[in-house]
Protein backbone atom coordinates (compact mmCIF):
# COMPACT_ATOMS: atom_id res chain seq x y z
CA UNK A 1 0.00 0.00 0.00
CA UNK A 2 1.48 3.13 -0.89
CA UNK A 3 1.18 5.93 1.43
CA UNK A 4 2.25 9.55 2.55
CA UNK A 5 2.16 10.31 5.72
CA UNK A 6 1.38 14.18 7.15
CA UNK A 7 4.03 15.80 8.49
CA UNK A 8 3.40 15.66 12.38
CA UNK A 9 2.76 11.89 12.25
CA UNK A 10 6.61 11.23 9.43
CA UNK A 11 9.02 11.79 11.92
CA UNK A 12 7.08 9.93 15.03
CA UNK A 13 7.60 6.49 16.15
CA UNK A 14 3.94 5.75 15.96
CA UNK A 15 3.96 7.25 11.87
CA UNK A 16 7.09 5.23 11.45
CA UNK A 17 5.93 2.14 12.80
CA UNK A 18 2.14 2.77 11.03
CA UNK A 19 4.40 3.54 7.77
CA UNK A 20 6.40 -0.07 7.94
CA UNK A 21 2.55 -1.81 8.01
CA UNK A 22 0.25 0.01 6.24
CA UNK A 23 3.44 -0.51 3.24
CA UNK A 24 2.58 -4.19 4.14
CA UNK A 25 -1.26 -4.55 3.05
CA UNK A 26 -1.81 -5.37 -0.35
CA UNK A 27 -5.55 -4.66 -0.48
CA UNK A 28 -6.34 -8.66 -1.17
CA UNK A 29 -9.31 -8.45 1.52
CA UNK A 30 -8.42 -12.38 2.69
CA UNK A 31 -9.23 -10.81 6.08
CA UNK A 32 -13.10 -9.76 5.11
CA UNK A 33 -14.05 -13.90 5.49
CA UNK A 34 -12.47 -14.10 8.99
CA UNK A 35 -12.97 -10.78 10.34
CA UNK A 36 -16.42 -11.34 12.99
CA UNK A 37 -17.64 -7.65 12.59
CA UNK A 38 -17.61 -7.73 9.34
CA UNK A 39 -19.05 -11.36 8.82
CA UNK A 40 -22.49 -9.89 11.36
CA UNK A 41 -22.48 -6.13 9.95
CA UNK A 42 -21.55 -6.75 6.55
CA UNK A 43 -20.02 -2.63 6.02
CA UNK A 44 -15.98 -2.78 5.29
CA UNK A 45 -15.32 -0.13 7.40
CA UNK A 46 -16.11 -3.07 10.23
CA UNK A 47 -13.32 -5.18 8.82
CA UNK A 48 -9.52 -4.99 9.03
CA UNK A 49 -9.47 -3.60 5.46
CA UNK A 50 -11.76 -0.96 6.19
CA UNK A 51 -10.29 -0.05 9.26
CA UNK A 52 -6.68 0.07 7.70
CA UNK A 53 -7.76 2.57 5.17
CA UNK A 54 -9.14 5.06 8.30
CA UNK A 55 -6.04 4.72 10.18
CA UNK A 56 -4.00 5.71 6.90
CA UNK A 57 -6.44 8.55 5.86
CA UNK A 58 -5.50 9.78 9.71
CA UNK A 59 -2.13 9.44 9.11
CA UNK A 60 -2.10 11.24 5.74
CA UNK A 61 -3.79 14.09 7.43
CA UNK A 62 -7.70 13.69 7.41
CA UNK A 63 -9.68 14.91 10.75
CA UNK A 64 -10.85 11.91 12.30
CA UNK A 65 -14.38 11.31 13.37
CA UNK A 66 -16.82 9.87 16.15
CA UNK A 67 -17.63 7.37 13.26
CA UNK A 68 -13.65 6.51 12.77
CA UNK A 69 -13.38 6.27 16.56
CA UNK A 70 -17.22 3.93 16.52
CA UNK A 71 -15.38 1.54 13.55
CA UNK A 72 -11.91 1.03 15.53
CA UNK A 73 -13.85 0.64 18.78
CA UNK A 74 -15.85 -2.27 17.29
CA UNK A 75 -12.85 -4.12 16.26
CA UNK A 76 -12.27 -7.15 18.47
CA UNK A 77 -8.90 -7.36 18.00
CA UNK A 78 -8.87 -10.88 17.65
CA UNK A 79 -6.08 -10.95 15.23
CA UNK A 80 -8.00 -13.84 13.24
CA UNK A 81 -7.35 -11.19 10.06
CA UNK A 82 -3.44 -11.75 10.87
CA UNK A 83 -3.63 -15.74 10.73
CA UNK A 84 -5.15 -15.33 7.24
CA UNK A 85 -3.15 -12.61 6.04
CA UNK A 86 -0.84 -13.53 3.07
CA UNK A 87 1.34 -10.56 3.70
CA UNK A 88 2.14 -10.46 7.25
CA UNK A 89 0.56 -7.31 7.87
CA UNK A 90 0.84 -6.79 12.09
CA UNK A 91 -2.80 -5.45 12.07
CA UNK A 92 -2.95 -5.88 15.67
CA UNK A 93 -0.07 -3.41 16.41
CA UNK A 94 -2.01 -0.68 13.56
CA UNK A 95 -5.45 -0.41 15.39
CA UNK A 96 -3.29 0.07 18.77
CA UNK A 97 -1.37 3.25 17.21
CA UNK A 98 -4.49 4.26 15.36
CA UNK A 99 -7.09 4.04 18.19
CA UNK A 100 -4.45 6.19 20.03
CA UNK A 101 -4.29 8.60 17.71
CA UNK A 102 -7.82 9.04 17.34
CA UNK A 103 -8.96 9.04 20.85
CA UNK A 104 -6.19 12.11 21.50
CA UNK A 105 -8.39 13.87 18.24
CA UNK A 106 -11.61 12.64 18.96
CA UNK A 107 -13.37 13.59 22.50
CA UNK A 108 -15.48 10.48 23.67
CA UNK A 109 -19.37 11.30 24.71
CA UNK A 110 -19.76 11.57 28.34
CA UNK A 111 -21.13 8.23 28.94
CA UNK A 112 -18.10 6.52 27.22
CA UNK A 113 -15.79 8.08 29.40
CA UNK A 114 -17.68 7.45 32.31
CA UNK A 115 -18.03 3.78 31.19
CA UNK A 116 -14.16 3.23 30.35
CA UNK A 117 -12.87 4.97 33.21
CA UNK A 118 -15.41 3.05 35.89
CA UNK A 119 -13.95 -0.19 34.02
CA UNK A 120 -10.15 0.75 34.04
CA UNK A 121 -10.64 1.64 37.64
CA UNK A 122 -12.91 -0.94 38.96
CA UNK A 123 -10.99 -3.95 36.85
CA UNK A 124 -7.51 -2.31 38.81
CA UNK A 125 -9.01 -1.81 42.10
CA UNK A 126 -8.21 -4.09 45.17
CA UNK A 127 -11.42 -3.62 46.01
CA UNK A 128 -12.71 -5.51 42.94
CA UNK A 129 -12.43 -8.62 45.31
CA UNK A 130 -15.16 -7.37 48.17
CA UNK A 131 -16.87 -6.13 44.98
CA UNK A 132 -17.41 -9.33 43.19
CA UNK A 133 -18.67 -11.49 46.81
CA UNK A 134 -20.90 -8.55 46.79
CA UNK A 135 -21.93 -8.94 43.15
CA UNK A 136 -22.83 -12.66 44.06
CA UNK A 137 -25.21 -11.66 46.68
CA UNK A 138 -26.93 -9.19 44.55
CA UNK A 139 -26.76 -11.29 41.20
CA UNK A 140 -30.25 -11.53 40.31
CA UNK A 141 -31.18 -7.92 40.64
CA UNK A 142 -27.96 -7.01 38.28
CA UNK A 143 -28.51 -5.82 34.71
CA UNK A 144 -27.98 -8.98 32.82
CA UNK A 145 -24.25 -7.15 31.28
CA UNK A 146 -23.64 -6.96 34.94
CA UNK A 147 -25.18 -10.25 35.83
CA UNK A 148 -23.42 -12.02 33.05
CA UNK A 149 -19.76 -11.16 34.53
CA UNK A 150 -20.31 -12.21 37.90
CA UNK A 151 -19.91 -16.34 37.85
CA UNK A 152 -21.60 -18.10 40.31
CA UNK A 153 -18.97 -19.65 43.26
CA UNK A 154 -17.78 -23.12 43.46
CA UNK A 155 -15.92 -24.40 46.11
CA UNK A 156 -12.04 -23.88 45.90
CA UNK A 157 -10.99 -27.08 47.66
CA UNK A 158 -7.89 -27.50 48.96
CA UNK A 159 -3.87 -26.37 48.02
CA UNK A 160 -0.88 -27.96 48.54
CA UNK A 161 0.83 -27.37 52.24
CA UNK A 162 3.91 -26.12 51.31
CA UNK A 163 4.21 -25.46 46.83
CA UNK A 164 8.29 -24.37 47.78
CA UNK A 165 9.48 -28.58 48.34
CA UNK A 166 9.77 -28.91 44.56
CA UNK A 167 13.14 -28.01 42.71
CA UNK A 168 11.06 -26.84 40.02
CA UNK A 169 9.35 -23.15 40.53
CA UNK A 170 7.11 -21.08 38.18
CA UNK A 171 5.99 -17.36 38.55
CA UNK A 172 2.14 -17.09 38.10
CA UNK A 173 0.11 -13.73 37.31
CA UNK A 174 -0.98 -11.46 40.18
CA UNK A 175 -3.43 -8.54 40.07
CA UNK A 176 -6.04 -10.08 37.44
CA UNK A 177 -9.65 -10.04 37.55
CA UNK A 178 -9.17 -13.62 37.80
CA UNK A 179 -8.73 -15.22 41.31
CA UNK A 180 -11.99 -12.91 42.32
CA UNK A 181 -14.15 -13.94 39.40
CA UNK A 182 -13.21 -17.47 39.29
CA UNK A 183 -10.71 -18.73 41.76
CA UNK A 184 -11.28 -22.41 41.02
CA UNK A 185 -8.73 -21.80 37.63
CA UNK A 186 -5.89 -20.81 39.77
CA UNK A 187 -6.21 -23.54 42.47
CA UNK A 188 -7.07 -26.03 39.64
CA UNK A 189 -3.43 -24.66 38.47
CA UNK A 190 -1.70 -25.21 41.36
CA UNK A 191 -3.21 -28.51 42.26
CA UNK A 192 -2.68 -29.92 39.40
CA UNK A 193 1.36 -28.59 38.44
CA UNK A 194 1.93 -29.68 42.39
CA UNK A 195 0.94 -33.32 41.38
CA UNK A 196 3.64 -33.04 38.52
CA UNK A 197 6.47 -31.84 41.09
CA UNK A 198 6.63 -27.70 40.11
CA UNK A 199 5.44 -25.18 42.61
CA UNK A 200 3.83 -21.88 42.19
CA UNK A 201 4.25 -18.65 43.65
CA UNK A 202 3.10 -14.99 43.62
CA UNK A 203 5.48 -11.98 43.43
CA UNK A 204 5.27 -9.57 45.76
CA UNK A 205 5.52 -6.16 43.22
CA UNK A 206 3.63 -8.04 40.36
CA UNK A 207 0.21 -7.25 39.19
CA UNK A 208 -2.38 -6.50 36.21
CA UNK A 209 -0.83 -7.69 33.20
CA UNK A 210 -1.80 -4.30 31.78
CA UNK A 211 -4.27 -5.50 29.32
CA UNK A 212 -7.25 -3.43 30.63
CA UNK A 213 -5.83 0.11 30.91
CA UNK A 214 -3.97 -0.58 27.03
CA UNK A 215 -7.34 -1.56 25.36
CA UNK A 216 -9.12 1.32 27.32
CA UNK A 217 -7.46 3.97 26.18
CA UNK A 218 -5.12 4.28 28.83
CA UNK A 219 -1.92 2.80 27.31
CA UNK A 220 0.35 4.68 29.28
CA UNK A 221 -1.08 3.29 32.47
CA UNK A 222 -0.87 0.08 31.07
CA UNK A 223 3.23 0.42 30.00
CA UNK A 224 4.12 1.70 33.47
CA UNK A 225 2.14 -1.86 34.61
CA UNK A 226 4.50 -4.00 32.17
CA UNK A 227 7.40 -2.00 33.56
CA UNK A 228 6.33 -3.22 37.50
CA UNK A 229 5.75 -7.03 36.19
CA UNK A 230 9.06 -7.05 34.79
CA UNK A 231 10.61 -5.74 37.73
CA UNK A 232 9.32 -8.18 39.53
CA UNK A 233 9.57 -11.12 37.66
CA UNK A 234 12.69 -10.71 36.28
CA UNK A 235 15.44 -11.47 38.99
CA UNK A 236 13.33 -14.62 39.77
CA UNK A 237 14.21 -15.80 35.86
CA UNK A 238 17.46 -14.37 35.43
CA UNK A 239 18.72 -16.10 39.09
CA UNK A 240 17.28 -19.47 37.77
CA UNK A 241 14.75 -19.34 40.75
CA UNK A 242 11.73 -19.41 38.66
CA UNK A 243 11.66 -21.15 35.14
CA UNK A 244 8.65 -19.74 33.84
CA UNK A 245 6.01 -17.18 34.36
CA UNK A 246 2.90 -19.60 33.29
CA UNK A 247 -0.37 -18.19 32.34
CA UNK A 248 -3.45 -19.64 32.82
CA UNK A 249 -5.97 -16.87 31.26
CA UNK A 250 -4.86 -16.68 27.59
CA UNK A 251 -5.63 -13.10 27.17
CA UNK A 252 -2.90 -12.36 29.68
CA UNK A 253 -0.38 -14.85 27.91
CA UNK A 254 -1.21 -12.69 24.35
CA UNK A 255 -0.42 -8.95 26.42
CA UNK A 256 2.52 -10.09 28.71
CA UNK A 257 4.33 -12.10 25.26
CA UNK A 258 4.36 -8.62 23.64
CA UNK A 259 5.79 -7.19 26.41
CA UNK A 260 8.94 -6.20 24.41
CA UNK A 261 6.68 -5.14 21.47
CA UNK A 262 4.81 -2.70 23.38
CA UNK A 263 8.33 -1.51 25.07
CA UNK A 264 10.10 -1.28 22.28
CA UNK A 265 10.86 2.31 22.24
CA UNK A 266 12.10 2.30 25.98
CA UNK A 267 15.64 2.11 25.79
CA UNK A 268 15.42 1.13 29.98
CA UNK A 269 13.01 -1.90 29.41
CA UNK A 270 13.32 -3.70 25.88
CA UNK A 271 16.01 -5.77 26.51
CA UNK A 272 14.58 -7.03 29.80
CA UNK A 273 10.98 -7.33 28.21
CA UNK A 274 12.76 -9.89 25.47
CA UNK A 275 14.58 -11.65 28.46
CA UNK A 276 10.81 -11.77 30.17
CA UNK A 277 9.31 -12.74 26.79
CA UNK A 278 11.37 -15.49 26.31
CA UNK A 279 10.42 -17.24 29.60
CA UNK A 280 6.53 -16.52 29.00
CA UNK A 281 4.35 -20.06 29.14
CA UNK A 282 0.65 -21.12 28.20
CA UNK A 283 0.18 -23.65 31.11
CA UNK A 284 -0.93 -25.96 28.26
CA UNK A 285 2.87 -25.87 27.35
CA UNK A 286 4.16 -26.40 30.96
CA UNK A 287 2.05 -29.90 31.40
CA UNK A 288 1.86 -30.90 27.62
CA UNK A 289 5.55 -32.91 28.75
CA UNK A 290 3.96 -34.98 31.54
CA UNK A 291 0.56 -35.87 29.61
CA UNK A 292 1.34 -39.99 29.59
CA UNK A 293 2.24 -39.42 33.55
CA UNK A 294 -0.81 -37.18 34.42
CA UNK A 295 -3.23 -39.56 31.82
CA UNK A 296 -2.13 -42.61 34.13
CA UNK A 297 -3.47 -40.70 37.23
CA UNK A 298 -6.79 -39.49 36.03
CA UNK A 299 -10.81 -40.93 35.83
CA UNK A 300 -14.02 -39.52 35.18
CA UNK A 301 -13.72 -37.42 32.61
CA UNK A 302 -16.43 -36.18 30.12
CA UNK A 303 -17.93 -38.18 27.46
CA UNK A 304 -17.91 -35.20 25.07
CA UNK A 305 -15.93 -32.15 25.51
CA UNK A 306 -15.76 -29.15 23.05
CA UNK A 307 -12.57 -27.18 23.24
CA UNK A 308 -13.10 -23.48 22.10
CA UNK A 309 -9.61 -22.23 21.65
CA UNK A 310 -9.88 -18.44 22.55
CA UNK A 311 -8.29 -15.83 20.03
CA UNK A 312 -5.68 -14.86 22.42
CA UNK A 313 -4.35 -18.37 22.16
CA UNK A 314 -4.66 -19.21 18.71
CA UNK A 315 -4.38 -15.98 16.63
CA UNK A 316 -1.91 -13.61 19.74
CA UNK A 317 0.21 -16.46 20.42
CA UNK A 318 -0.29 -18.71 17.81
CA UNK A 319 -0.45 -21.91 19.66
CA UNK A 320 -3.52 -23.34 18.11
CA UNK A 321 -2.85 -26.96 18.41
CA UNK A 322 -1.40 -26.98 21.63
CA UNK A 323 -4.01 -27.12 24.55
CA UNK A 324 -6.40 -29.44 21.85
CA UNK A 325 -3.31 -32.02 21.35
CA UNK A 326 -2.54 -32.24 24.92
CA UNK A 327 -6.71 -32.55 26.18
CA UNK A 328 -6.21 -35.00 23.28
CA UNK A 329 -3.30 -37.02 25.02
CA UNK A 330 -5.11 -37.13 28.69
CA UNK A 331 -8.09 -38.75 27.15
CA UNK A 332 -10.86 -36.20 26.71
CA UNK A 333 -13.01 -37.34 23.40
CA UNK A 334 -13.09 -33.74 21.79
CA UNK A 335 -15.88 -33.17 19.39
CA UNK A 336 -15.22 -30.95 16.53
CA UNK A 337 -17.25 -28.22 15.43
CA UNK A 338 -17.30 -25.59 12.92
CA UNK A 339 -15.96 -22.01 12.64
CA UNK A 340 -13.77 -22.71 15.94
CA UNK A 341 -11.44 -19.75 14.42
CA UNK A 342 -13.86 -16.75 15.27
CA UNK A 343 -14.03 -15.24 18.03
CA UNK A 344 -16.88 -15.39 20.73
CA UNK A 345 -16.92 -12.55 21.25
CA UNK A 346 -15.49 -12.16 24.91
CA UNK A 347 -12.60 -9.63 24.23
CA UNK A 348 -11.97 -8.25 27.64
CA UNK A 349 -14.42 -5.30 28.16
CA UNK A 350 -15.89 -5.50 24.70
CA UNK A 351 -18.87 -7.32 25.75
CA UNK A 352 -19.45 -4.52 28.65
CA UNK A 353 -18.48 -1.33 25.97
CA UNK A 354 -20.40 -3.01 22.63
CA UNK A 355 -22.85 -5.80 24.38
CA UNK A 356 -25.33 -5.99 21.26
CA UNK A 357 -22.53 -7.39 18.83
CA UNK A 358 -21.26 -9.52 21.47
CA UNK A 359 -24.21 -11.26 22.01
CA UNK A 360 -24.64 -11.54 18.70
CA UNK A 361 -21.11 -13.15 18.35
CA UNK A 362 -21.62 -15.67 21.20
CA UNK A 363 -24.71 -16.70 19.93
CA UNK A 364 -23.48 -17.78 16.72
CA UNK A 365 -20.52 -19.55 18.66
CA UNK A 366 -22.54 -21.41 20.71
CA UNK A 367 -24.78 -22.82 17.92
CA UNK A 368 -21.90 -24.08 16.15
CA UNK A 369 -20.22 -25.92 19.35
CA UNK A 370 -23.92 -27.08 20.82
CA UNK A 371 -24.41 -28.95 16.83
CA UNK A 372 -21.45 -31.14 18.20
CA UNK A 373 -23.50 -32.04 21.56
CA UNK A 374 -20.65 -31.67 23.97
CA UNK A 375 -21.24 -32.48 28.02
CA UNK A 376 -18.70 -29.63 28.61
CA UNK A 377 -17.01 -26.98 26.65
CA UNK A 378 -13.45 -26.11 27.55
CA UNK A 379 -11.54 -23.56 27.27
CA UNK A 380 -7.99 -21.20 28.51
CA UNK A 381 -9.37 -17.23 29.00
CA UNK A 382 -11.58 -16.10 31.44
CA UNK A 383 -13.22 -13.74 29.32
CA UNK A 384 -14.00 -16.62 27.39
CA UNK A 385 -15.21 -18.69 29.73
CA UNK A 386 -17.69 -16.11 31.63
CA UNK A 387 -19.32 -14.94 28.52
CA UNK A 388 -20.39 -18.42 26.75
CA UNK A 389 -21.52 -19.52 29.88
CA UNK A 390 -23.85 -16.80 29.89
CA UNK A 391 -25.85 -17.87 27.17
CA UNK A 392 -25.49 -21.92 27.76
CA UNK A 393 -26.89 -24.16 30.62
CA UNK A 394 -24.03 -26.44 29.46
CA UNK A 395 -20.79 -26.25 32.41
CA UNK A 396 -18.39 -24.02 30.86
CA UNK A 397 -14.82 -24.42 32.54
CA UNK A 398 -10.77 -24.09 32.45
CA UNK A 399 -9.88 -27.18 30.63
CA UNK A 400 -7.41 -27.51 34.05
CA UNK A 401 -10.79 -27.54 36.56
CA UNK A 402 -12.11 -30.92 34.55
CA UNK A 403 -8.25 -32.42 34.74
CA UNK A 404 -8.50 -31.17 38.39
CA UNK A 405 -11.42 -32.63 39.02
CA UNK A 406 -10.63 -36.04 37.50
CA UNK A 407 -7.49 -35.86 38.83
CA UNK A 408 -8.94 -35.69 42.73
Amino acid sequence: MQTNLASWARDTNPGKDADEILRRCVHCGFCLATCPTYQVLGDERDSPRGRIYLIKQVLEGAEPTEATQKHLDRCLTCRNCETTCPSGVQYGALVDIGRDLVDQRVERPVSQRLLRSVLRHALNSPLFGPAMSLGRLLRPMLPEVLRNKVPQARPLGQLPVDGARHPRQVIMLAGCVQPAMMPTIDAATIRVLDALGIGTRVVPGAGCCGAINFHLDAQEAALDQMRANIDAWLPLLDSGEAEAVIMNASGCGGMVKEYAHHLRHDADYVAKALRLVDKVRDVAEIVAPHSAELKARLGGLPERTAFHPPCTLQHWQGLRGVSENLLDELGFNLQPFSESHLCCGSAGTYSVTQPELSKSLRTRKLDAIHAAQPDYIVSSNIGCITHLQSGTATPVRHWIEVVDEALQ
